[in-house]
């Protein structure tokens, strides 16, 4: 008789400590996610050290937690998985010496997860999709096209030659007075613009990169065109109804630049691969306007669009959890040894720019 396989997932290279457990037949049995955003608002960013002493001080807590709500004990798992880069060295430290130590101590596997990896195959525990896919990688460190061959087998189409897309959002919201994180106020204040066209005409954008050749990005002239807007607006108290136009083109923006750039994409891909699906994941892909611009681009394209569920775009112990069984599945584990690594590109072939972290 075949017992399922069970892994612990430890995700804490960031502003959130989660833990999650989860079966390999897709179960996710626990997904705990303690945020800090509380501690970094007033900073309006993430500081390290205030994040790697809170991963220190509740994650502990939270794997007690995770257990207790799936119901199981140590005893019952079959290996450790703990985000090894990249991120935030201080909190990937915290993570990675916590699993090595219950894998040290169970005498289990201990598998050592880039961030990003997880992030990639996140559609694969939520949908069930066959490789190879395209993929948009999009969050506030980290703004990817890569095709996904197989588990470790990555390749990049493009990246970003400054800014990352939710660091651009971030920076925009802060511009307009809109508190961190950036990301979900922007979507809401753009939600009350009144009329989208005329929002779009008043505050016209650039759009970098877009219709030249290859499938890079830029987003550090939308972002000083966002500064522009802010200062030509009405000295004092910026309006509400200014604030929700602005947001509103800002999207509208955003949804075309990332259009572009992966309509060419999927051109390149479709030479090469057989691959059906095209996928949007990490933390910006929770934006509804820019999932709604996707999945347009992927209907005209006579592709499958999938995106996973908005609490797993985010980080989360789930995608960790998932990445451990995808590679305890093919023989795949790490020495207790290993390092952790800041910068980790998922293609190891192209070179390591302080965009690809």
């Amino acid at each position: 008789m075949l017992f399922p396989m069970i892994v612990l997932g430890i995700e804490t290279s960031c502003d959130e400590t989660a833990v999650a457990l989860v079966r390999d037949d897709r179960t996710i049995l626990a997904n705990l996610v303690l945020s800090q955003l509380k501690e970094h608002e007033a900073f309006g960013g993430v500081v390290p050290e205030i994040a790697a002493r809170a991963h220190l001080d509740h994650l502990d807590t939270l794997i007690t937690a995770a257990l207790s709500d799936a119901d199981i004990t140590f005893d019952d798992l079959d290996a450790i998985a703990a985000t090894s880069g990249p991120g935030l060295i201080g909190g990937v430290m915290v993570g990675m010496m916590a699993g090595k130590a219950i894998a040290a101590a169970r005498d289990l596997p201990f598998i050592a997860v880039n961030h990003l990896e997880a992030h990639a195959l996140t559609p694969r525990l939520t949908d069930n999709i066959d490789f190879p896919y395209l993929i948009l990688l999009v969050s506030g460190g980290h703004t990817q096209i890569l095709v996904a061959e197989d588990v470790g087998i990555y390749k990049q189409l493009g990246t970003t030659h400054d800014d990352a897309l939710g660091e651009c959002f971030d920076k925009s919201a802060k511009l307009m007075g809109l508190p961190y994180p950036g990301g979900p106020h922007v979507e809401k204040m753009a939600a009350l613009c009144k009329d989208a066209e005329k929002a779009i005409a008043r505050f016209p954008l650039p759009a970098p990169m877009a219709g030249r050749e290859g499938c890079d990005f830029s987003f550090s002239g939308l972002k000083t065109a966002m500064r522009q807007h802010v200062e030509n607006l009405p000295a004092g108290d910026l309006d509400p109804e200014d604030i929700a136009d602005l947001s509103c083109a800002f999207e509208h923006k955003v949804s075309e630049i990332v259009t572009d750039r992966l309509g060419r994409a999927i051109t390149d891909f479709k030479q090469k691969y057989a691959g059906k699906s095209l996928v949007v994941s990490g933390g910006v892909a929770a934006n509804l306007t820019l999932r709604a611009a996707l999945k347009t681009l992927s209907n005209q394209q006579d592709m499958e669009f999938v995106a996973p569920p908005l609490n797993l775009c985010s980080d989360n112990g789930a995608m960790i959890a998932w990445t451990g069984i995808e590679k305890h599945r093919i023989g795949q584990s790490d020495p207790l040894d290993i390092a952790a690594r800041p910068r980790w590109p998922l293609d190891q072939s192209v070179e390591k720019t302080s965009a690809q972290i």
